[in-house]
């Protein structure tokens, strides 16, 4: 046990709300953390389901009033995990109170929120965190790590898609089909994580993006009497429908800094697919490649290989003496899955927060900021049917 703790104040008990309690609960029993996190009060709006919610899931208290809970003097640290409209007024709030902040990505619902932000932490002094949970993922930061040392060389394309198939006609207009809620649709909720990626992976930044295409296949969807709490689920039925005011996909071509191009494509309408976040990078010494729904293994192709026997190879990201965050898991081979993503970025935080140097860097506000001025330019570039310089986009 460390000598310090860390009280954490979580705000959200949805989808995200279980997968950040099941972070709470277990990274300081596999990492030696510096700081250890105490599952203080969990905030959601209904009493009753918060109250069960909290004593399922082992927070101490229950409360219904977000703000009174990010000035409580007892919390150091405030988790937002909320629809995206509420991001800035929650994460401000606890920055102003001295709180280290955690926010669900994307950052916020417009990039005018994410700026103003961006800027609020810049003037705090608390750690703050973007749960781009992917590079919790062991072989995507193994292939951070092999393109910063060189392996890859010169960039001179990524590829990279976010293929969900799981909004069909017959899903409900849930909080995710509204503008005034999500800010985006597939765009800031799928390909947010693979333009992270992009940028996280390569260490190189979108200078332009370079046409644009943003499309609604689904217009409307039945109104439900209330939300499930999970990706597509509605309970009860108001017999009527509204309008869906987001994207089902964006797709976008860019540049980037060091002179690579890139592509990126997120949807939620590409039947057939359930969870298929991938990226590929290739290089002038070699490539990779990566693909969530075999999250445990990277593949890498080096270029010097013996043309002879030159091909992928496949490396299991499991071993403790080579991998990012392996050592604390189970014995070579003995695969992660979703949920380690997120215990695997929060312990990065508490790292942080504790004064060490993380063992994968883990996007703060600003990082987060440039990731929505990209999600910023492709919406521009695909409305104005106009190429789009990330210099005007600020």
């Amino acid at each position: 046990m460390a000598d310090k703790q860390c009280n954490v104040a979580l705000i959200g008990s949805k989808f995200m709300g279980k997968t950040h309690s099941n972070a709470y609960l277990k990274v300081g029993k596999f990492f030696d953390l510096p700081v250890d996190p105490v599952m203080h009060t969990l905030v959601a709006r209904d009493p009753d389901a918060t109250a069960s919610f909290a004593k399922r899931w082992g927070w101490q208290h229950a409360s219904t009033d977000w703000e009174k809970v990010v000035r409580d003097d007892d919390i150091q640290l405030v988790d937002v995990a909320t629809p995206n409209n509420t991001h800035a007024p929650m994460a401000i709030a606890a920055l102003e109170a001295g709180k280290h902040v955690a926010c669900e990505k994307p950052l916020a619902s417009t990039l005018d929120e994410a700026r103003q932000m961006r800027d609020a932490a810049a003037k705090a002094d608390g750690k703050t965190l973007t749960w781009f949970s992917y590079r919790g993922c062991p072989a995507l930061a193994l292939a951070q790590r092999m393109v910063a040392k060189g392996k890859l060389g010169r960039i001179y394309h990524v590829r990279a898609n976010y293929l969900q198939g799981w909004a069909g006609p017959d899903v409900p207009l849930l909080w995710r089909f509204k503008g005034e809620t999500a800010g985006s649709g597939a765009h800031g909720d799928l390909g947010a994580h693979i333009i992270d990626a992009a940028r996280f992976v390569t260490g190189e930044e979108v200078t332009e993006v370079c046409g644009s295409v943003e499309e609604t296949f689904i217009k409307e969807r039945e109104i439900p009497e209330g939300e499930a709490g999970n990706i597509k689920g509605g309970t009860g039925s108001t017999g009527k429908k509204g309008p869906v005011t987001v994207d089902d996909t964006v797709a976008f071509l860019a540049r980037l800094s060091g002179g690579g191009v890139a592509t990126f494509e997120a949807t939620r309408m590409a039947t057939g697919n359930q969870n298929a976040n991938r990226i590929e990078v290739n290089g002038e010494h070699g490539a990779i490649r990566w693909d969530f729904e075999n999250m445990n293994v990277l593949w890498y192709f080096n270029a010097a290989d013996d043309p002879e026997t030159a091909g992928w190879q496949r490396i299991m990201c499991t071993s403790a003496d080579a991998h990012p965050y392996a050592h604390a898991w189970w014995p070579d081979a003995h695969v992660l899955g979703y949920e380690h993503g997120f215990i695997n970025a929060a312990a990065c935080f508490f790292q942080e927060i504790g004064g060490e140097k993380p063992e994968v860097p883990m996007p703060d506000f600003n990082d987060a900021y440039q990731t929505q001025r990209v999600l910023e330019a492709a919406l521009l570039a695909a409305r104005n049917r106009a190429w789009v310089n990330l210099n005007e986009v600020k």
